[in-house]
Protein backbone atom coordinates (compact mmCIF):
# COMPACT_ATOMS: atom_id res chain seq x y z
CA UNK A 1 0.00 0.00 0.00
CA UNK A 2 1.29 3.35 -1.23
CA UNK A 3 0.87 6.26 1.09
CA UNK A 4 -0.29 8.38 -2.19
CA UNK A 5 -1.04 7.66 -5.54
CA UNK A 6 -0.43 10.81 -8.07
CA UNK A 7 -2.16 10.55 -11.14
CA UNK A 8 -1.12 12.61 -14.02
CA UNK A 9 2.74 12.94 -14.20
CA UNK A 10 3.40 16.60 -15.72
CA UNK A 11 4.16 19.53 -14.05
CA UNK A 12 1.85 19.80 -11.07
CA UNK A 13 1.96 15.70 -10.69
CA UNK A 14 5.58 15.47 -10.87
CA UNK A 15 6.48 18.03 -8.52
CA UNK A 16 3.92 16.92 -6.19
CA UNK A 17 5.65 13.60 -5.93
CA UNK A 18 9.31 14.65 -6.16
CA UNK A 19 8.29 16.90 -3.06
CA UNK A 20 6.43 13.88 -1.07
CA UNK A 21 8.83 11.31 -2.29
CA UNK A 22 11.77 13.50 -0.83
CA UNK A 23 10.15 13.64 2.07
CA UNK A 24 9.96 9.62 2.86
CA UNK A 25 6.53 9.14 1.48
CA UNK A 26 5.38 6.01 -0.27
CA UNK A 27 4.68 7.31 -3.84
CA UNK A 28 3.34 5.67 -6.86
CA UNK A 29 3.19 8.54 -10.01
CA UNK A 30 1.35 7.24 -12.48
CA UNK A 31 0.98 8.75 -16.53
CA UNK A 32 -1.03 7.62 -19.43
CA UNK A 33 1.38 9.15 -21.06
CA UNK A 34 5.06 7.91 -21.95
CA UNK A 35 7.94 10.58 -21.47
CA UNK A 36 9.65 12.49 -23.07
CA UNK A 37 6.77 13.40 -24.61
CA UNK A 38 4.58 16.91 -25.89
CA UNK A 39 0.79 18.03 -24.95
CA UNK A 40 -0.74 20.58 -26.62
CA UNK A 41 0.09 23.51 -23.81
CA UNK A 42 1.90 26.54 -23.72
CA UNK A 43 5.26 26.51 -21.74
CA UNK A 44 6.14 29.62 -20.38
CA UNK A 45 7.55 29.42 -16.47
CA UNK A 46 7.46 33.02 -14.64
CA UNK A 47 9.63 34.50 -12.09
CA UNK A 48 8.16 32.26 -8.94
CA UNK A 49 8.35 28.91 -10.67
CA UNK A 50 12.07 29.85 -11.64
CA UNK A 51 12.74 30.04 -7.89
CA UNK A 52 11.13 26.70 -7.43
CA UNK A 53 12.96 24.58 -10.37
CA UNK A 54 15.83 26.52 -8.27
CA UNK A 55 14.64 25.48 -5.00
CA UNK A 56 14.09 21.91 -6.45
CA UNK A 57 17.74 21.33 -7.82
CA UNK A 58 16.22 21.50 -11.43
CA UNK A 59 16.66 24.94 -12.86
CA UNK A 60 20.05 23.87 -13.88
CA UNK A 61 18.83 21.01 -15.88
CA UNK A 62 16.40 22.96 -17.75
CA UNK A 63 19.14 25.57 -18.91
CA UNK A 64 21.43 22.65 -19.48
CA UNK A 65 19.04 21.33 -22.14
CA UNK A 66 19.58 24.30 -24.36
CA UNK A 67 16.66 26.14 -23.25
CA UNK A 68 17.52 30.15 -23.13
CA UNK A 69 17.01 31.96 -19.69
CA UNK A 70 14.88 34.99 -20.60
CA UNK A 71 16.00 38.23 -19.22
CA UNK A 72 14.36 40.59 -21.46
CA UNK A 73 10.91 41.25 -21.52
CA UNK A 74 9.54 43.82 -24.46
CA UNK A 75 5.97 45.06 -25.50
CA UNK A 76 3.98 47.05 -28.32
CA UNK A 77 0.56 47.70 -27.80
CA UNK A 78 0.36 49.86 -30.95
CA UNK A 79 2.45 52.63 -29.67
CA UNK A 80 5.87 51.76 -29.69
CA UNK A 81 8.30 48.82 -28.30
CA UNK A 82 8.86 49.13 -24.32
CA UNK A 83 11.62 47.24 -23.33
CA UNK A 84 12.84 46.04 -19.91
CA UNK A 85 16.05 43.86 -18.51
CA UNK A 86 15.82 41.95 -15.43
CA UNK A 87 16.69 43.65 -12.19
CA UNK A 88 19.52 43.08 -10.08
CA UNK A 89 17.61 42.38 -7.50
CA UNK A 90 16.79 38.88 -8.86
CA UNK A 91 19.86 37.76 -7.94
CA UNK A 92 20.83 36.38 -10.87
CA UNK A 93 18.15 34.72 -11.87
CA UNK A 94 16.24 35.02 -15.31
CA UNK A 95 12.60 36.86 -15.28
CA UNK A 96 11.44 33.52 -16.61
CA UNK A 97 12.37 29.93 -18.82
CA UNK A 98 10.40 28.71 -21.32
CA UNK A 99 11.28 25.10 -21.63
CA UNK A 100 9.43 22.35 -24.34
CA UNK A 101 7.37 20.31 -22.74
CA UNK A 102 9.24 17.56 -23.89
CA UNK A 103 11.88 18.56 -22.12
CA UNK A 104 10.43 20.19 -18.78
CA UNK A 105 7.94 16.74 -17.88
CA UNK A 106 10.82 14.10 -18.81
CA UNK A 107 13.12 16.32 -16.33
CA UNK A 108 10.13 16.84 -13.54
CA UNK A 109 9.35 12.87 -14.12
CA UNK A 110 13.06 11.96 -13.80
CA UNK A 111 13.73 13.85 -10.89
CA UNK A 112 10.44 12.52 -9.27
CA UNK A 113 11.90 8.88 -9.68
CA UNK A 114 15.46 9.94 -8.29
CA UNK A 115 13.20 10.81 -5.38
CA UNK A 116 11.82 7.90 -4.31
CA UNK A 117 8.74 7.72 -6.01
CA UNK A 118 7.64 4.63 -8.25
CA UNK A 119 6.94 5.80 -11.77
CA UNK A 120 4.47 3.81 -14.07
CA UNK A 121 4.41 4.92 -17.76
CA UNK A 122 1.67 4.09 -20.16
CA UNK A 123 -1.08 3.24 -17.20
CA UNK A 124 -4.11 4.26 -17.93
CA UNK A 125 -6.78 4.80 -14.83
CA UNK A 126 -10.31 3.96 -15.42
CA UNK A 127 -11.74 3.94 -11.88
CA UNK A 128 -11.19 4.62 -8.14
CA UNK A 129 -11.27 2.26 -5.80
CA UNK A 130 -13.88 3.03 -2.47
CA UNK A 131 -14.72 2.14 0.45
CA UNK A 132 -18.20 3.54 1.46
CA UNK A 133 -17.07 7.01 0.74
CA UNK A 134 -13.67 7.45 0.89
CA UNK A 135 -11.32 6.63 -2.35
CA UNK A 136 -8.84 4.22 -1.12
CA UNK A 137 -6.82 3.90 -4.55
CA UNK A 138 -7.18 3.01 -8.26
CA UNK A 139 -7.72 1.00 -11.09
CA UNK A 140 -6.23 0.88 -14.86
CA UNK A 141 -4.61 -1.01 -16.73
CA UNK A 142 -1.15 -0.66 -19.01
CA UNK A 143 -0.23 -0.53 -22.56
CA UNK A 144 0.44 -3.84 -23.10
CA UNK A 145 -2.87 -4.87 -21.43
CA UNK A 146 -2.15 -5.62 -17.72
CA UNK A 147 -4.81 -4.53 -15.51
CA UNK A 148 -4.19 -3.61 -12.04
CA UNK A 149 -5.52 -2.20 -8.73
CA UNK A 150 -3.62 -0.09 -6.49
CA UNK A 151 -3.91 1.38 -2.64
CA UNK A 152 -2.97 4.32 -1.00
CA UNK A 153 -4.34 6.64 2.20
CA UNK A 154 -4.67 9.92 -0.34
CA UNK A 155 -5.28 9.54 -4.23
CA UNK A 156 -4.27 12.63 -5.82
CA UNK A 157 -5.97 13.99 -9.54
CA UNK A 158 -3.03 16.00 -11.38
CA UNK A 159 -4.56 14.93 -14.72
CA UNK A 160 -5.03 18.37 -16.08
CA UNK A 161 -8.81 20.62 -16.54
CA UNK A 162 -10.49 17.50 -18.15
CA UNK A 163 -9.49 15.36 -14.64
CA UNK A 164 -10.72 11.79 -14.57
CA UNK A 165 -10.02 11.76 -11.16
CA UNK A 166 -12.37 15.15 -10.46
CA UNK A 167 -14.90 13.79 -12.62
CA UNK A 168 -14.76 9.94 -10.94
CA UNK A 169 -15.16 11.82 -7.52
CA UNK A 170 -17.85 14.11 -8.74
CA UNK A 171 -15.21 17.45 -7.33
CA UNK A 172 -18.41 20.70 -6.80
CA UNK A 173 -17.23 23.21 -9.30
CA UNK A 174 -17.34 26.89 -8.51
CA UNK A 175 -16.16 30.40 -10.21
CA UNK A 176 -16.76 28.73 -13.77
CA UNK A 177 -16.23 31.26 -17.19
CA UNK A 178 -16.65 30.38 -20.57
CA UNK A 179 -13.53 29.97 -22.87
CA UNK A 180 -11.96 33.40 -23.79
CA UNK A 181 -9.70 33.25 -26.27
CA UNK A 182 -8.64 30.88 -29.04
CA UNK A 183 -4.84 29.53 -30.02
CA UNK A 184 -2.56 28.51 -32.36
CA UNK A 185 0.84 28.13 -32.03
CA UNK A 186 4.03 26.84 -34.00
CA UNK A 187 7.86 26.65 -33.53
CA UNK A 188 10.09 29.32 -36.12
CA UNK A 189 13.81 28.82 -36.73
CA UNK A 190 15.90 32.04 -37.57
CA UNK A 191 13.56 34.33 -35.78
CA UNK A 192 15.49 36.65 -33.60
CA UNK A 193 14.38 36.92 -30.09
CA UNK A 194 15.99 38.08 -27.14
CA UNK A 195 13.56 37.40 -24.89
CA UNK A 196 9.35 37.31 -23.95
CA UNK A 197 7.80 39.54 -26.59
CA UNK A 198 4.41 41.03 -26.18
CA UNK A 199 2.56 42.26 -29.57
CA UNK A 200 -1.35 43.37 -28.63
CA UNK A 201 -3.44 44.98 -31.37
CA UNK A 202 -7.64 45.16 -30.57
CA UNK A 203 -8.57 41.17 -30.12
CA UNK A 204 -5.10 39.81 -31.09
CA UNK A 205 -2.18 38.89 -29.16
CA UNK A 206 1.26 37.56 -29.91
CA UNK A 207 3.69 35.81 -27.61
CA UNK A 208 7.02 35.45 -28.61
CA UNK A 209 9.80 33.99 -26.73
CA UNK A 210 12.91 31.74 -28.09
CA UNK A 211 12.79 27.76 -26.59
CA UNK A 212 15.16 24.66 -27.07
CA UNK A 213 17.08 23.59 -30.26
CA UNK A 214 17.35 27.60 -31.46
CA UNK A 215 14.11 27.63 -31.99
CA UNK A 216 11.55 30.72 -31.67
CA UNK A 217 7.64 30.00 -29.98
CA UNK A 218 5.01 32.27 -31.57
CA UNK A 219 1.50 31.66 -30.00
CA UNK A 220 -1.51 33.60 -31.94
CA UNK A 221 -4.38 35.00 -29.35
CA UNK A 222 -7.37 35.49 -30.89
CA UNK A 223 -10.52 36.02 -29.46
CA UNK A 224 -12.65 33.32 -28.47
CA UNK A 225 -15.85 34.20 -30.84
CA UNK A 226 -13.30 34.47 -33.15
CA UNK A 227 -12.23 31.08 -33.44
CA UNK A 228 -14.40 29.98 -36.73
CA UNK A 229 -13.44 32.24 -38.57
CA UNK A 230 -9.32 32.02 -37.13
CA UNK A 231 -10.06 28.49 -38.52
CA UNK A 232 -11.41 28.54 -41.97
CA UNK A 233 -7.82 29.44 -42.87
CA UNK A 234 -5.12 28.42 -40.20
CA UNK A 235 -1.67 29.44 -41.59
CA UNK A 236 -3.44 32.96 -43.71
CA UNK A 237 -4.63 34.38 -40.30
CA UNK A 238 -1.91 33.33 -37.87
CA UNK A 239 0.49 34.98 -40.85
CA UNK A 240 -1.65 37.90 -40.42
CA UNK A 241 -1.97 38.16 -37.56
CA UNK A 242 1.93 38.36 -37.25
CA UNK A 243 2.11 41.15 -40.00
CA UNK A 244 0.28 43.09 -38.11
CA UNK A 245 2.41 43.69 -35.47
CA UNK A 246 5.69 45.57 -37.17
CA UNK A 247 8.46 44.65 -34.58
CA UNK A 248 7.20 41.05 -35.75
CA UNK A 249 6.81 41.44 -39.31
CA UNK A 250 10.62 42.67 -40.09
CA UNK A 251 11.79 39.53 -38.59
CA UNK A 252 9.23 37.15 -40.87
CA UNK A 253 11.01 37.23 -44.14
CA UNK A 254 14.24 35.34 -43.17
CA UNK A 255 12.08 32.81 -40.97
CA UNK A 256 11.06 29.54 -41.18
CA UNK A 257 8.40 27.75 -39.68
CA UNK A 258 9.13 24.54 -38.47
CA UNK A 259 6.60 22.56 -37.34
CA UNK A 260 2.75 22.35 -37.53
CA UNK A 261 0.43 24.76 -35.93
CA UNK A 262 -1.24 23.68 -32.39
CA UNK A 263 -4.30 24.52 -31.37
CA UNK A 264 -5.84 25.39 -28.15
CA UNK A 265 -9.75 26.33 -27.80
CA UNK A 266 -11.00 24.56 -25.21
CA UNK A 267 -9.94 26.84 -22.35
CA UNK A 268 -12.70 27.40 -19.45
CA UNK A 269 -12.26 28.84 -16.41
CA UNK A 270 -13.05 27.70 -13.09
CA UNK A 271 -12.52 26.16 -9.69
CA UNK A 272 -13.08 22.75 -8.12
CA UNK A 273 -12.81 22.11 -4.62
CA UNK A 274 -9.72 20.33 -4.06
CA UNK A 275 -10.09 17.56 -2.11
CA UNK A 276 -12.32 14.84 -0.46
CA UNK A 277 -12.42 11.38 1.84
CA UNK A 278 -8.89 9.96 0.64
CA UNK A 279 -8.64 12.41 -2.33
CA UNK A 280 -7.30 15.69 -3.61
CA UNK A 281 -6.62 17.46 -6.66
CA UNK A 282 -3.59 20.02 -7.85
CA UNK A 283 -2.79 21.82 -10.86
CA UNK A 284 -5.64 22.22 -13.76
CA UNK A 285 -7.22 19.63 -12.33
CA UNK A 286 -8.06 21.90 -9.28
CA UNK A 287 -8.20 25.42 -11.23
CA UNK A 288 -8.23 26.15 -14.23
CA UNK A 289 -7.69 29.90 -16.15
CA UNK A 290 -7.19 31.51 -19.53
CA UNK A 291 -3.49 30.88 -20.65
CA UNK A 292 -2.57 34.91 -21.38
CA UNK A 293 -0.66 35.54 -18.31
CA UNK A 294 1.25 32.49 -18.86
CA UNK A 295 0.61 31.93 -15.38
CA UNK A 296 -0.27 27.94 -15.58
CA UNK A 297 2.57 26.15 -15.11
CA UNK A 298 3.89 28.46 -12.24
CA UNK A 299 0.49 27.96 -10.74
CA UNK A 300 1.11 24.68 -10.43
CA UNK A 301 4.54 24.26 -9.42
CA UNK A 302 2.78 26.53 -6.22
CA UNK A 303 0.01 24.51 -5.80
CA UNK A 304 2.09 21.51 -5.68
CA UNK A 305 4.15 22.95 -2.99
CA UNK A 306 1.20 23.33 -0.60
CA UNK A 307 -0.40 20.39 -1.55
CA UNK A 308 2.88 18.04 -0.57
CA UNK A 309 2.92 20.93 3.07
CA UNK A 310 -0.41 19.80 4.00
CA UNK A 311 -0.20 16.27 3.14
CA UNK A 312 3.27 16.31 5.09
CA UNK A 313 1.10 17.74 8.20
CA UNK A 314 -1.81 15.20 7.77
CA UNK A 315 0.23 12.20 7.40
CA UNK A 316 3.00 12.98 9.94
CA UNK A 317 -0.07 13.31 12.31
CA UNK A 318 0.54 17.39 12.93
CA UNK A 319 -2.79 18.16 12.51
CA UNK A 320 -6.03 16.24 10.91
CA UNK A 321 -5.83 15.31 7.09
CA UNK A 322 -9.09 16.95 6.38
CA UNK A 323 -8.10 20.49 8.07
CA UNK A 324 -4.95 20.17 6.56
CA UNK A 325 -6.41 19.85 3.00
CA UNK A 326 -8.78 22.84 4.06
CA UNK A 327 -6.12 25.10 4.74
CA UNK A 328 -4.74 24.11 1.29
CA UNK A 329 -7.94 25.20 -0.45
CA UNK A 330 -8.08 28.40 1.40
CA UNK A 331 -4.21 29.12 0.61
CA UNK A 332 -4.29 28.38 -3.01
CA UNK A 333 -7.75 30.20 -3.18
CA UNK A 334 -6.31 33.13 -1.22
CA UNK A 335 -3.69 33.47 -4.37
CA UNK A 336 -4.90 32.52 -6.95
CA UNK A 337 -8.90 33.66 -7.12
CA UNK A 338 -7.47 37.66 -7.56
CA UNK A 339 -5.25 36.57 -9.99
CA UNK A 340 -8.21 34.60 -11.78
CA UNK A 341 -10.47 37.57 -11.48
CA UNK A 342 -7.81 39.84 -13.34
CA UNK A 343 -7.08 37.44 -16.07
CA UNK A 344 -10.62 37.24 -16.96
CA UNK A 345 -10.78 40.85 -17.54
CA UNK A 346 -6.87 40.88 -19.51
CA UNK A 347 -8.53 37.68 -21.23
CA UNK A 348 -11.30 39.80 -23.62
CA UNK A 349 -8.18 41.09 -25.44
CA UNK A 350 -9.98 44.52 -24.82
CA UNK A 351 -8.58 48.83 -23.40
CA UNK A 352 -5.00 46.91 -23.14
CA UNK A 353 -4.59 50.40 -24.79
CA UNK A 354 -6.72 51.70 -22.88
CA UNK A 355 -5.33 55.86 -21.66
CA UNK A 356 -4.13 55.09 -18.54
CA UNK A 357 -2.07 52.12 -19.79
CA UNK A 358 -0.32 53.94 -22.39
CA UNK A 359 0.26 57.03 -20.42
CA UNK A 360 1.97 54.70 -18.05
CA UNK A 361 3.93 53.53 -20.78
CA UNK A 362 5.36 56.78 -22.19
CA UNK A 363 6.50 57.53 -19.11
CA UNK A 364 8.40 54.35 -18.91
CA UNK A 365 9.94 55.38 -21.95
CA UNK A 366 13.73 55.98 -21.57
CA UNK A 367 13.21 55.24 -17.57
CA UNK A 368 15.82 51.88 -17.99
CA UNK A 369 15.25 51.64 -13.68
CA UNK A 370 11.26 51.38 -13.92
CA UNK A 371 11.09 49.50 -16.73
CA UNK A 372 12.77 46.91 -15.34
CA UNK A 373 10.56 46.84 -12.05
CA UNK A 374 7.31 47.12 -14.20
CA UNK A 375 8.74 44.15 -16.20
CA UNK A 376 9.56 42.38 -12.88
CA UNK A 377 5.73 42.64 -11.91
CA UNK A 378 4.73 41.13 -14.87
CA UNK A 379 7.09 38.03 -14.39
CA UNK A 380 5.60 37.92 -11.10
CA UNK A 381 9.11 38.42 -9.25
CA UNK A 382 8.51 41.33 -7.31
CA UNK A 383 4.52 41.82 -5.96
CA UNK A 384 2.37 43.83 -7.66
CA UNK A 385 1.82 46.66 -4.72
CA UNK A 386 5.36 47.28 -4.52
CA UNK A 387 4.99 49.32 -8.05
CA UNK A 388 1.12 49.92 -8.70
CA UNK A 389 0.92 52.43 -5.80
CA UNK A 390 -0.08 55.49 -6.13
CA UNK A 391 2.78 57.47 -4.39
CA UNK A 392 5.46 55.47 -7.54
CA UNK A 393 3.10 56.04 -10.51
CA UNK A 394 2.89 59.77 -9.54
CA UNK A 395 6.99 59.78 -9.19
CA UNK A 396 7.84 57.75 -12.47
CA UNK A 397 4.76 60.66 -14.28
CA UNK A 398 7.32 63.47 -12.53
CA UNK A 399 9.76 62.13 -13.85
CA UNK A 400 8.63 62.03 -17.53
CA UNK A 401 6.95 65.60 -16.72
CA UNK A 402 10.80 67.21 -15.53
CA UNK A 403 13.04 65.40 -16.81
CA UNK A 404 16.33 65.44 -15.45
CA UNK A 405 19.02 67.10 -17.52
Amino acid sequence: MYDVIVVGARCAGSATALLLARRGYRVLLVDRATFPSDTISGHFIMHPGVIRLQRWGLLDKVLASGCPPITKFSSNFGDFTLSGQAPEELDGLPFAVGPRRTVLDTILVEAAAEAGAEVRQGFNVTDVLWRGRHVIGIRGGSQNGTVAEERAQLVIGADGKRSKIAQLVRAPVYRESPSLTCWYMSYWSNFPCEGLDINWRHRRIVFTFPTNDGLTFQGVTWAHQDFHEFRQNIEQNYLDTLTMMPDLAERLPDARRESQFYAMADLPGFFRKPYGPGWALVGDAGHHKDPVPAHGITDAFYDAELLADSIHRGLAGEQPLEDALTDYEKSRNARAIPDYEDTCQRARLEGWDAPEVLALRAALRGNKEDTSQFYAVMARAIPREAFFVPENLQRIMRLTANPIS
